[in-house]
């Protein structure tokens, strides 16, 4: 499962933007209204958003789009889709369903020798000056809730929700800085492809904890992978238990610590 580039341009734009800016009214708009403005120029779109076309492009611009022509071309082929459960199995079978659904795919991800590797992430993180963890959508939920359970560690990294801030703070990294990706499919990075600020990208330290193996860029210096079968029900759940997972590993990184050093 990966979700296109309009659900995550807009949809994070929603999330991050003030509610009833331009740029959230324009998405919210659009996603409400995909099948009337597929083949809209840019003045019938901006109309139809009731702004200027010159609003238009900037909300372009800011969600990561080369301009509108390819917001057009998203707006062509967007497709919205949704893993339906039966709905002649009522309420009651279709929780369990769900449920058996959800922990299958967390006994799945339970199996991936990879996770070995998160005492090295966690020695990384008490190391690093600055740290952050985004993730898209569903997954920044698993970057927003390691945020919250390494404050209670005293440990704070940063987050950000909106897409474009992501890549601002990432392409402006360096080397002090060390960078968790949350991306179900590691598909993170083709959302936004970093083109002539590529370069940048080989400054910070990058951490992808992924459900695919795939080949992964040179600038991406490690990853942890996890069996998953990309369905609705299993995600974000897998993503979020890797996140708790971590945090359990850097309590127990942080008090074998202490004990090395006698509680100094």
């Amino acid at each position: 499962m990966i979700y296109g580039k309009l659900p995550v341009s807009f949809l994070m734009a929603l999330a991050s933007e003030k509610n009833g800016s331009t740029n959230s009214a324009i998405a919210q708009t659009l996603l409400e209204n995909l099948d009337a403005v597929r083949g809209m120029g840019i003045r019938e779109l901006a109309a139809f958003c009731h702004v200027a076309p010159s609003s238009v492009s900037r909300f372009c611009r800011e969600l990561g789009f080369e301009g509108y022509a390819e917001l057009r071309e998203v707006l062509e082929t967007a497709r919205l889709y949704y893993e339906r459960p039966s709905a002649a199995a009522g309420p009651r079978r279709r929780a369990e369903e769900y449920l058996q659904k959800t922990a299958d795919s967390l006994r799945l991800a339970a199996a991936s020798d990879d996770l070995l590797k998160l005492r090295k992430l966690c020695g990384e993180i008490d190391h690093y000056p600055r740290v952050a963890a985004f993730g898209l959508l569903k997954a920044e939920a698993a970057a927003i809730s390691l945020q919250c359970d390494l404050l209670m560690l005293g440990r704070q990294i940063y987050t950000n929700a909106s897409y474009a801030q992501q890549m601002d703070y990432i392409l402006s990294a360096g080397e002090e800085d060390l960078i968790l990706l949350f991306s179900c499919t590691g598909s993170y990075f083709e959302y936004h492809e970093p083109g002539e600020y590529r370069e940048r990208l080989y400054k910070p330290r990058i951490w992808m904890i992924a459900g695919e193996k795939k080949p992964r860029e040179d600038y991406i210096d490690e990853t942890v992978y996890y069996p998953s079968a990309h369905s609705q029900a299993g995600h974000p759940y897998q993503l979020l238990w890797i996140a708790g997972l971590i945090a359990q590993e850097y309590a127990a990184y942080l008090d074998g610590k202490e004990d090395k050093t006698g509680g100094k």
